[in-house]
């Protein structure tokens, strides 16, 4: 990745700094987006010290205006664009209706559209805005953050998981218009990757008791497995793969 510049959003915590950390230890250049400056910065500094040029933004992904202006921003201090990282992503519990005598929350149409924005609508805002630079130059990648929730339906997360598979069509359909022009898009569709920066020590152990019983291959995983799978992706290795949203679960998906 020598001389290649990216930009991850969502890359303030979790999955979305293990794939900038991996980019940068490749030898790109990284600019990351949180929704809050704190975390971006913190890790734009990491890069910085493994002597790549790290930016940090703070920017609302589902926001047009704001991504293009990230984009003017972006490409005005790299110069150009390899690979754009759609990694933004939430998701809040909550039933479609009332269930009589559950304790479960029921969504409101807000909290719907919500995370419908958070979870499909950026990665149309990032390929919109990043798109017209790929194309005008005949060549870049794009690799958009699904979730195994995109392959199988669960209770009481129906806003995520229809999001989510929304967001592995969405790839398909961007991959076959953009592949003409030689830009590629590809997804990942990680499993359980709890973050240690952000959950207590007794909560991380939960998840992986939880997963040792739950998972083919008995724990969780790590964000920067996930990094490893876009860089490969995104890499000269993978140019003949494109509209493929690849599973990173442990084999979850596979139980049901």
């Amino acid at each position: 990745m020598d001389g290649k510049t990216v930009l991850v959003t969502g890359a303030g915590r979790g999955i979305g700094k293990g794939i900038a950390m991996v980019f940068a230890e490749a030898g790109a250049d990284v600019a990351v987006t949180g929704l809050t400056l704190g975390n971006a910065k913190n890790v734009a500094s990491e890069i910085v010290d493994m002597g790549r040029r790290g930016l940090a933004f703070s920017t609302d992904a589902t926001n047009l205006a704001a991504t293009e202006q990230l984009s003017k921003d972006v490409i005005g201090e790299f110069g150009h664009l390899d690979i754009l990282v759609n990694c933004v992503g939430d998701s809040i519990p909550g039933s479609v209706s009332d269930m009589p005598g559950s304790a479960v929350p029921t969504m409101t149409y807000a909290n719907w559209q919500n995370i419908l924005d958070i979870n499909l609508t950026q990665a149309f805002t990032g390929c919109h805005v990043f798109g017209r630079h790929f194309l005008e130059r005949r060549e870049g990648c794009v690799i958009n953050i699904s979730s195994f929730a995109g392959l199988r339906g669960r209770a009481n997360i129906s806003a995520y998981a229809a999001a989510k598979a929304g967001l592995i069509r969405f790839t398909e359909s961007v991959a076959l218009e953009w592949a003409p022009y030689g830009v590629r898009v590809n997804g990942i569709a990680p499993g359980y990757f709890p973050d240690p920066e952000q959950i207590s020590l007794s909560a991380l152990n939960a998840r992986e008791e939880q997963a040792s019983k739950n998972v083919p291959l008995g724990r969780t995983g790590k964000p920067r497995e996930v990094g490893a799978l876009a860089l490969f992706l995104a890499s000269n290795e993978a140019s003949y793969i494109t509209g493929q949203t690849v599973v990173i679960d442990g084999g979850m998906t596979l139980t049901g």
